[in-house]
């Protein structure tokens, strides 16, 4: 039993890092000290005037431990890295559940790409983000491209120069094409150096650069690159108009930080400010916000966001001020090399910046609030389903399957995945029947659902193992209930396949009816009547209409991949392609198929057996 009377009076009067256990001994609670036994017994005392956050989370509380340290400086940094590890429920937490994008220069290459990735590395290149979204970082590679020209294709510098010609993007003006030869290592890294200058933000250097390169190349009667060079000051300077000035008389960067509270979340919003001007804004959800203010979370923000960040800015103007402003600032200091304020200004230009980015922070929790009300519907819509369909608990991940195939040729199945309602098109999945001839749609979709679920099966054991992440897993989680595009017969097939492998998941065909509309669901047990009128009838009209589209569409895509094949060959058109596919069913018999066995396909003659035969043996 853990005597809390005699651990507080054992506390050390130093500083540290003291965490909260509960019963279960889970980590609840993470914080810093400039003294443990004071801080520490401020929990524990009677008569304090504790929030009803802190007395929830006391009433918890087990035991406790320290960690004790140096400085105050360095218990700092180990309550960041702690809260990371545990993240502690009773703690403001940053959500962490955004896709961070940065735009990655491998300037310390000799000939550097550029290109999105997800995190940083301590590789040598350089990194500019976060941008949040994949929208944000496209448009901005979208930007690098229009303006600067880099090659985006598969080739390796130096080993592909001269190798081959040059590729579309050459022709339609999108890459200074380095294959040629034509230009040196020089003019290459020069390009990479005018884009990392660009994504700092610092256009009035580059356009001045540009300049000077644009006076003498138009000197030396060279006026296809001073045209160049004058489209791309003008467009650099288009771009920075669009920016918002802040403040051109300080040539700082800066970070301006406010925030928006309700119930347990609550929205920080961050502008970026780059050589005076907004190059940059993001929101970030923040957990666990309920009885805390401002401060609180602004400053628990500041200490999680910055913690091992790669840019670290001059100033932070902050809505409120953090607690242990100046700690904060020195550890930042540390990490960046140089001083870096935090301001909280009250009047004036950053003021009126601070009120903008709190408007865009109460914005963003007002869109999370209606998105949580979009979520209650739709959670009302698979409760509903569950009740109507007796499952044992609410369908939160619903599979669908469809087969798609022309007369039995090339065979196709799909999966399409709903998640909380919503259609998870990034989970979506696509099969080519291996082992089913002609138009079984019932052997396609037991094959389908086998693998499916035998890649589940692997992955789960690769998860165990330690050789796999459960979050790069394609198959996982397993499905709530499966919906087959089929009737009775579908049903019937995959039931039968699903007592084999011992899984009980439930499971329905979706009905049409003679217009090809979904009419309601069957089970083992017979029809599922659902009135049109229903959330629950529209929530699987789409889910049916979205399995289908995947099928059609990855059957085309693969189609049009047969059909370009078979295109390439003298002779063969429309008609006598399609007459191979029905007879053959796919590319790799026709591949395998004699001269005499091609040219009794209907509307074949010798010649064109010959050409088809030749074709592919080359090809060999």
């Amino acid at each position: 039993m853990f005597d809390f009377e005699e651990e507080i009076k054992n506390l050390p009067e130093q500083p540290g890092v003291y965490l909260m256990h509960d019963a279960s001994d889970e980590v609840i609670y993470v914080g810093k000290a400039k003294v443990l036994k004071n801080r520490v017994t401020q929990y524990f005392r009677k008569n304090s005037n504790h929030t009803p956050k802190v007395l929830a989370m006391v009433a918890q509380v087990a035991y406790f431990e320290y960690i004790i340290t140096d400085s105050e400086r360095e218990a700092l940094a180990l309550e960041c890295n702690l809260i990371k590890k545990y993240r502690p429920k009773y703690n403001i937490l940053l959500k962490d559940d955004k896709q961070y994008r940065y735009i990655k220069v491998t300037i310390n290459e000799a000939y550097p790409r550029v290109m999105i990735v997800h995190g940083t590395r301590n590789d040598g290149a350089k990194y500019y983000g976060p941008y949040m979204g994949k929208g944000t970082a496209k448009n901005t590679m979208d930007i690098i491209r229009r303006l600067f020209k880099p090659p985006t294709c598969s080739r390796k510098f130096p080993r592909d120069i001269r190798k081959g010609r040059p590729c579309l993007n050459y022709h339609i003006n999108t890459c200074f094409a380095p294959c040629t030869g034509k230009v040196s290592k020089e003019e290459y890294r020069k390009v990479f150096f005018e884009i990392c200058r660009f994504l700092e933000g610092k256009h009035e250097k580059l356009i001045e650069e540009l300049t000077d390169e644009m006076k003498e190349a138009s000197r030396t009667l060279m006026y296809e690159k001073a045209a160049a060079c004058r489209d791309k000051i003008n467009s650099i300077r288009e771009i920075g108009d669009k920016q918002k000035i802040v403040n051109t008389s300080k040539h700082t960067d800066t970070d301006v930080i406010a925030a928006a509270a309700e119930g347990e979340t609550a929205y920080i919003e961050v502008f970026f400010i780059r050589d005076g001007r907004v190059v940059g804004r993001e929101n970030y959800r923040i957990e666990n916000s309920r009885g805390s203010d401002k401060a609180d979370i602004i400053t628990d923000f500041i200490k999680q966001f910055y913690d091992g960040a790669d840019i670290v800015p001059d100033e932070i103007i902050s809505e409120e001020e953090p607690e242990d402003t100046e700690l904060i600032a020195d550890r930042l200091r540390a990490m960046k090399g140089r001083k870096v304020a935090i301001t909280v200004p009250k009047r004036g230009e950053k003021a009126k910046l601070v009120a903008m980015v709190r408007m865009n922070a109460e914005k963003a929790l007002s869109n999370h609030k209606l998105r949580i009300l979009k979520e209650k519907e739709k959670s009302g819509v698979l409760e509903t389903m569950r009740d109507m369909l007796s499952l044992e608990k609410i369908p939160n991940r619903i599979e669908a399957y469809d087969i798609s195939n022309i007369q039995g040729a090339d065979n196709v199945g799909a999966m399409a995945v709903f998640e909380y309602g919503r259609p998870a098109k990034r989970k979506y999945r696509s099969f080519k029947i291996k082992t089913v001839d002609g138009a079984d749609d019932y052997a396609s979709m037991k094959e389908v659902i086998y693998r499916r679920f035998r890649h589940g099966l692997e992955e789960e054991e690769k998860i165990a193992a330690g050789e796999m992440n459960i979050r790069d897993a394609k198959f996982l989680p397993y499905p709530d209930i499966i919906l087959l595009d089929g009737g009775k017969g579908h049903v019937r097939a995959v039931t039968e396949l699903m007592e084999m492998m011992d899984n009980d998941t439930p499971l329905y065909g979706m009905v049409k009816n003679d217009r090809h509309r979904t009419r309601a669901l069957t089970g083992t047990d017979g029809e599922v009547e659902i009135s049109p009128q229903s959330p629950v009838f529209k929530l699987i009209t789409h889910i049916q209409d979205e399995v289908h589209d995947a099928a059609i569409s990855y059957f085309r895509k693969l189609h049009s991949r047969i059909d370009s094949e078979l295109d390439k060959i003298p002779g063969i058109g429309e008609k006598r392609r399609t007459a191979l596919l029905t007879k053959y069913g796919n590319i790799e018999a026709i591949k395998n198929a004699e001269i005499e066995e091609l040219a009794d396909v209907e509307s074949m003659d010798m010649r064109s057996a010959e050409n088809v035969y030749n074709y592919f043996r080359s090809k060999r």
